[in-house]
Order: C-alpha cells, then structure tokens, then sequence
C-alpha cells in the first residue's frame, strides 16, 4: 500500500526529498499555515500528499496543524 502523505522539514530536506521522488511539479490544495499549504505531487507514480515546510514558515504547531489538515 505505502505512504499516501508525507509533512516535511527544512528547505533543505523538503529539496532532496522532492528530488529523491522524482516530483516534476506541485498542486496547491489547502493553507495548513500562513505561506505552507498541502500539495499534491506530479510526475509520481501515484500521487503523494506534501507537507513541505522551510524553517522560516509555519507556526509553533506546525506539525500537529498538519496532522489535523491531512487531506
């Protein structure tokens, strides 16, 4: 079955992990917090939902607001 969604951190990991699965582009779906939405993966085998959250966004609770806004 596999992993459906991923929430991810760090400019830098959320770079290499795009890169390491072959993403060729990105839909945006909902805000989780003020510059960070859900996205949803192109070029993938099936699609993937995406947290991908750069150290200079997202509030205290990122996570757990990511968590209760998984699509």
């Amino acid at each position: 079955m596999g992993v459906g969604r991923l929430i991810v951190a760090g400019g830098e990991t959320s770079g290499a992990v795009v890169g390491a699965l072959g993403v060729t582009g990105l839909v945006i779906g909902p805000e989780i917090s003020p510059g960070v939405p859900w996205t949803w993966t192109l070029g993938t085998p099936r699609p993937l939902a995406l947290a991908l959250k750069s150290g200079n966004f997202g509030s205290r609770d990122f996570f757990l607001d990511a968590w209760e806004r998984l699509p």
